[in-house]
């Protein structure tokens, strides 16, 4: 069975304010003024430290334009920055199972879909997080760490498309793997790739898997919604989307993966 849901693709959106964002539509998701709501959208540089972030992790050199911010997601330190497409799910997981693994899971398998549509072939690696590209050196191309409170879930994941990877060995330990090695989508296919290009397959990824049919969000409902700059934003234009075809009251993070 196909669920409506809201999408919405947005451009290049400061960390904290998209953040604020995904808490007002878990709001709104929880109480049932709208269906499950996804993001689409990039970040300016910023190293988000999750729950589980060890002292020695972060080494970002003295004047890096780079933002720092500490979240509530799962998981360890991550990088994001322009070129790399980040997705929020904000779904009530008591319309997809009621289990954080099997969450995760399908996250992973999104991720997998997404890129096997750009032509890369993808894997989860059994002992090591995230979503990679196999080979004598395995190559990570994508992170998740989630947040879920009372079966709605925020953060999600982050997929590498074109951008500098140095950020992730050389001012952190990314997700806390000391020797992993990175890569992107444009790398792997040896020519540039835009976030826009990639957009349209994570989006029919995520209505295969997660049996979503994606809508706008109509203008009037984020009346009251979002107090945060990107409301005018987000009344101001279509947002593009695109369409193809435990027990209440406990907070649960996820791992990143």
């Amino acid at each position: 069975m196909t669920r409506g849901a809201y999408l919405l693709n947005l451009g290049r959106v400061p960390y904290r304010e998209a953040w604020d964002l995904q808490r007002s539509l878990a709001a709104a998701v929880s109480q049932g003024t709208i269906p499950d709501t996804v993001l689409l959208l990039e970040h300016p540089p910023v190293v988000t430290l999750g729950r589980r972030t060890e002292e020695g992790e972060l080494h970002v050199p003295e004047g890096a334009e780079v933002e720092i911010v500490e979240t509530d997601r799962g998981g360890k330190s991550t990088y994001h920055g322009p070129g790399q497409l980040v997705c929020y799910p904000i779904l009530d997981l008591t319309r997809h199972g009621q289990d954080v693994k099997r969450y995760c899971r399908d996250l992973e398998e999104a991720l997998i879909r997404t890129l096997a549509a750009v032509g890369v072939d993808a894997t989860r690696i059994e002992g090591l997080t995230g979503i990679w590209v196999d080979g004598p050196i395995p190559r990570k191309i994508a992170s998740i760490g989630v947040h879920i409170t009372k079966w709605i879930t925020t953060h999600g994941y982050a997929l590498n498309v074109d951008l500098d990877t140095a950020p992730f060995t050389e001012w952190i330990t990314a997700c806390g793997l000391a020797d992993a090695s990175f890569t992107t989508i444009a790398r792997e296919l040896g020519l540039p790739v835009s976030v826009d290009e990639v957009r349209p397959h994570a989006a029919a990824a995520l209505e295969e898997v997660f049996g979503l049919g994606f809508d706008d969000l109509p203008a009037d409902k984020g009346a009251g919604l979002w107090p945060q700059p990107i409301h005018e934003q987000l009344t101001a234009k279509p947002t593009g989307a695109t369409s193809s075809g435990a027990a209440q009251g406990i907070e649960q993070v996820a791992a990143s993966r």
